[in-house]
């Protein structure tokens, strides 16, 4: 069988805006790849030309799919929690339903956020990442869930980092990198994938020069692995891994 790769976020246009370019190197690297979107963005600033908060979920969930095409996503899928408000949910269950997405899929490895909640500190992405860091530990254990499935431990964790900062935007405190993925064989890709949001297209026009400038480029920290080893700098997420 060959290698699996799932990413877990908290909104849509996560997956494209922060991940899109491990995402769609991946599968063109013929790597199966799966998407969990916690939320579906209804508490969005932006809002196209949604007559409702339900109305733009709709749109969003639809952008969602659209995007996740695009990037060669194998398997896609997006959970009814509200946007914004993840820092307030069930931990445990909320948990529960990720190590039944992990033992289902039985990735390999595993991306997410990073606790400092990304470029734009947000608390969603907080707690994804606090959710996925417990997910990858439990779906490995016996005692934990024992109804979900089999048991599965994804050989790697890995949450994401950055070299810069957004203009206006309060820092955040990331994680040291220890991969910096080339990602510029698909950066017309993931930018397809931006375009699929069209409810956020004032956000895309924003950060177009950001994207110009630093996009050739992911950073992720290794911060879970099977076994005992010092951290390595590297430039894949899969490196010495078998298919």
């Amino acid at each position: 069988m060959g290698l699996k790769l799932m990413c877990i976020v908290a909104h849509p246009d996560d997956e494209c805006f922060a991940f899109g370019g491990a995402l769609a190197l991946a599968a063109q690297q013929g790597i199966e790849t799966y998407v969990i979107c916690l939320t579906d963005g209804q508490a969005a600033t932006n809002r196209g030309d949604s007559c409702s908060s339900e109305d733009l979920g709709r749109m969003r969930r639809e952008e969602f799919a659209a995007s996740c095409r695009v990037l060669g996503v194998s398997r896609y899928e997006l959970l009814d929690y509200q946007d914004a408000q993840l820092e307030f949910a069930d931990f445990s269950k909320a948990a529960g339903r990720l190590v039944a997405k992990v033992r289902e899929y039985k990735p390999d490895v595993m991306v997410t956020f990073g606790l400092d909640g990304g470029l734009n500190t947000h608390p969603d992405h907080t707690m994804v990442a606090s959710l996925t860091s417990a997910a990858f530990h439990w779906a490995g254990l016996e005692k934990r869930y024992k109804g979900l499935g089999p048991v599965h431990l994804a050989k790697r964790l890995y949450m994401l980092s950055t070299d810069f900062f957004m203009d206006g935007r309060p820092e955040p405190a990331p994680l040291p990198w220890t991969v910096k993925l080339d990602v510029r064989a698909a950066m017309e890709q993931r930018q397809e994938a931006f375009r699929q949001h069209a409810s956020q297209a004032p956000l895309m026009e924003r950060t177009r020069a950001m994207f110009e400038e630093h996009g050739a480029f992911e950073y992720y920290t290794l911060v879970a692995e099977r076994g005992c080893a010092a951290a390595t700098a590297g430039e894949s997420l899969f490196a010495g891994l078998e298919g």
